[in-house]
């Protein structure tokens, strides 16, 4: 499996740098951003290639599902806490039980005490 996962990285890495090389020209062309929000007076950004918009938009989609794993990790330890305490209480209960006396009570079915010899 680990073998795939190396053979598969490489696949990829090798398609990203084909992609690249053959794009170079459409890639390297500088656009400009224009930013109008409402309240605030018109921005522009100019001189910014492909390149770099590629590069910060993957940027930003490794931060957010970083982040998100994150949220996800420490969601599910404490689900994994909770769960232990459950449990622990569960094991406290059950060792209780197994150690109470075991007693006997013999009665007939007319309630009374069959063990005293009446």
């Amino acid at each position: 499996m680990r073998h795939l996962k190396v053979i598969l990285v490489i696949l990829v890495a090798l398609a990203i740098i084909i992609l690249a090389v053959q794009n170079n020209q459409a890639m390297t062309t500088t656009i400009q951003f224009r930013i109008d929000p409402i309240f605030f007076p018109e921005k522009r950004i100019a001189g910014v290639s492909i390149y770099q918009v590629v590069v910060v938009a993957f940027l930003l989609g490794v931060l957010l599902t970083g982040v998100y794993g994150m949220v996800e990790r420490f969601r599910l330890k404490k689900r994994i806490k909770m769960l232990t305490k459950e449990l622990q209480v569960k094991d406290q209960e059950l060792n209780s039980l197994r150690n109470l006396p075991i007693t006997y009570d013999d009665f007939d079915s007319a309630g009374k005490d069959s063990s005293r010899g009446s």
